[in-house]
């Protein structure tokens, strides 16, 4: 499984509004400025976080955007399968076990089973909260470092 540029983008998206959530909201400009995305491709990004209400906007000269939730409420998890759909490793999975008309005699299903629900269990339980928390973190042990 290989998660693409827009699923990445859109968890650090999320993360960027959650990081510099002042009160007020955050033009796409300003985003794509720290983030180091395009604009046009930062702008469809948002136009999902938007539709799917995981994002506010606002039009307007104090326009822009911001949560519409507290961080600690978006798992990765929702994020990414949001922008990327199933995480299942394999298509026999993405509609449920049974769903594969081979399950009953595939031997590798198990692991493909196993492969999912490692996946969904680490990105199900990180939550946009939990990455500013790594962030301070970091900084405050690359600051000690100094």
């Amino acid at each position: 499984m290989k998660i693409s540029t827009r699923g990445r983008y859109a968890v650090r998206v999320m993360l960027d509004l959650a990081s510099n959530d002042r009160g007020e909201c955050i033009k796409v400009k300003e985003i794509a400025g720290r983030q180091g995305i395009s604009e046009k491709y930062l702008e469809q990004i948002i136009a999902i976080l938007n539709k799917a209400g995981y994002v506010k906007s606002v039009r307007g000269a104090q326009g822009g955007y911001r949560l519409a939730k507290t961080p600690e409420e978006y798992t990765v998890g929702m994020i990414l399968r949001l922008t990327e759909g199933s995480l299942a490793p394999v298509t026999c999975l993405e509609n449920g076990v049974d769903s594969c008309e081979r399950c009953d005699t595939c031997e590798t299903l198990g692991v493909w089973k196993e492969l999912y629900e490692a996946v969904n269990q680490v990105v199900d339980h990180v939550t946009i909260g939990d990455l500013l928390e790594r962030r301070k973190q970091r900084l405050e042990n690359w600051n000690y470092s100094i």
